[in-house]
């Protein structure tokens, strides 16, 4: 999918009033950023969306960087930044026209970010690590294959999903802290509602 078509197909997701995903961090985040990040570290947030979980980290005090495809979506995000009086650098672009500049910051975050085939998906994990600070912390969130089984959220291919050994294998150049698959209800607005299949991790790039 290209640039264009995938701002297509975001922007008539998110062209509703409600937070499709919902205002409130993802509770994974939540966990680890409270358990790893410092207040004024410097954080990207990958594929935003509507700014949920760039603006919970900016409220605890970190300076943080976003980007999506979608401009409706930021355009809520913006106004959301403003309305919780926390400022954000978001940009209009797609993971492989964002600018990768190397060791940059102190943790990058990618939440749901399934959007990637396998060949997307390889990229976005070279780029991170190159854009990480020695010592930085990938923090991810994601589905597992089991989702398909619950249909709560996330995509309907299988090649999008992960599983352990994948993360694993795209994770070489870091040092797992957290490696955990399990399940879990989640409550993130309309679109993620329900018993889910899940993966989380938090690597930490090697000095």
């Amino acid at each position: 999918m290209g640039f264009t078509d995938a701002t297509q197909f975001w922007n008539e997701r998110f062209d509703k009033k409600e937070f499709i995903f919902g205002k409130e961090p993802n509770e994974y985040l939540v966990e680890q950023a409270s358990r790893y990040l410092e207040p004024n570290s410097s954080v990207l947030c990958i594929a935003d969306g509507e700014g949920r979980n760039g603006v919970w980290l900016a409220k605890q005090g970190m300076r943080v960087t976003g980007f999506d495809v979608s401009d409706i979506a930021l355009a809520k995000a913006n106004q959301f930044a403003t309305d919780s009086e926390v400022n954000i650098q978001y940009s209009l672009c797609d993971t492989d026209s964002f600018d990768w500049r190397a060791n940059l910051y102190d943790a990058v975050i990618g939440i749901f970010i399934q959007f990637a085939d396998p060949e997307m998906r390889a990229r976005i994990f070279k780029q991170i690590h190159q854009t990480l600070k020695p010592g930085g912390l990938f923090i991810l969130q994601g589905y597992t294959p089991k989702q398909l089984e619950y249909k709560t959220g996330g995509p309907s291919l299988i090649e999008h999903l992960y599983t352990e050994e994948m993360i694993r294998e795209l994770s070489q150049g870091y040092e797992i802290l957290d490696l955990q698959c399990y399940e879990k209800e989640l409550s993130e607005g309309a679109r993620h509602a329900g018993i889910s299949a899940l993966l989380g991790m938090v690597a930490k790039k090697s000095l």
